[in-house]
């Protein structure tokens, strides 16, 4: 099990994870594995292990990232069902980049074992090319799982039948930035502002409003890095040299990281949003807004080279 870095162990795991597990039991046939980014560490497709992800539908830009190389597969067609990770944006980014479905459900409906470095950031979610597979594959992953002490317990809905309720009289919010200075490409603004409207002709309401929240990105990083620090406590100088530099920035950024801060971040922080998301839900079902702010960019850049995003990729990942 390499996650896309060229010192971890290619020996295999002695059990299959619990979503692998619950596709083989529906009878799924297993193609092979995609790439990904170090340990899934940023938000495009590049690794020590296996060079560049690209982009099928223009092989000069990338794929996006974590799951890559699932969501290039997806667009190419190749398997009806790829599963990605998600923490960051890594089932969403690659999702937008290609054109293919990406969920990233609610924590837990999912269960994963072993458990993430990154707490619960991190979780699974399908890549494919239709919704109807999406929601086939849904069926197939979302049950319970022992090893995972934070699964749901429920049952989870059918989600191929689901797919016939429509969005008649569900309340929607529409937020083109989420209330912040987010420069969005004018094309992908136009078209995701008519998309969101056109719930209105299927019998929802659309009102534009923003939820409220500040950029949670410090949050995001304190956990991130600490998660990056553990995932390569056990990595010396010597491997350390043959992986993805910003990935060693940022494990050794999260080994500066002080334990209450990180259980701030963990509890505190992390639990304020989600009480402001859930008064914002009480007024609207869903908040609708643009996956990404700009369209896919150079293969092999961590950053696209105009915008004035720097060096750092969170930053052109608001959403």
């Amino acid at each position: 099990m390499r996650r896309g870095s060229a010192v971890a162990s290619d020996a295999a795991f002695a059990e299959d994870a619990p979503a692998t597990a619950r596709l083989r039991e529906a009878g799924t046939v297993f193609l092979g594995k995609t790439t990904m980014p170090e340990y899934g560490w940023k938000g495009v497709g590049d690794s020590p292990l296996s060079g560049i992800t690209r982009n099928p539908w223009n092989i000069a830009t990338g794929p996006g990232g974590s799951s890559a190389g699932a969501a290039s597969c997806a667009a190419l067609n190749l398997g009806c069902i790829h599963l990605g990770t998600d923490g960051a944006g890594s089932v969403r980014i690659p999702a937008a980049f290609t054109g293919v479905v990406g969920l990233k459900p609610t924590y837990g409906r999912i269960p994963a074992w072993p458990v993430s470095t990154m707490g619960f950031l991190a979780h699974l979610g399908p890549l494919t090319r239709t919704v109807t597979d999406c929601a086939l594959a849904m069926n197939a992953i979302g049950r319970p799982d022992i090893r995972d002490m934070t699964a749901m317990i429920d049952r989870a809905p059918d989600y191929v039948d689901g797919l016939k309720g429509g969005v008649k009289g569900l309340r929607l919010a529409w937020s083109p930035t989420l209330g912040r200075d987010v420069p969005v490409d004018p094309e992908i603004a136009a078209l995701t502002r008519a998309a969101a409207l056109a719930f209105r002709e299927l019998g929802a309401s659309v009102e534009e409003v923003d939820p409220g929240f500040e950029d949670p990105i410090e949050t995001l990083m304190t956990i991130w890095s600490a998660g990056a620090a553990l995932a390569l406590r056990s990595a010396g100088p010597a491997e350390r040299a043959r992986m993805d530099p910003g990935l060693v920035a940022v494990a050794e950024q999260g080994e500066r990281i002080a334990g209450a801060a990180y259980v701030d971040a963990l509890l505190n922080q992390r639990n304020a949003l989600a009480h402001k998301m859930a008064q914002f839900h009480a007024r609207f079902d869903l908040l609708l807004t643009p996956t990404l702010p700009l369209p896919a960019f150079e293969v092999g850049m961590n950053t696209p080279g105009h915008g004035g995003y720097g060096d750092d990729w969170t930053r052109w990942t608001p959403f």
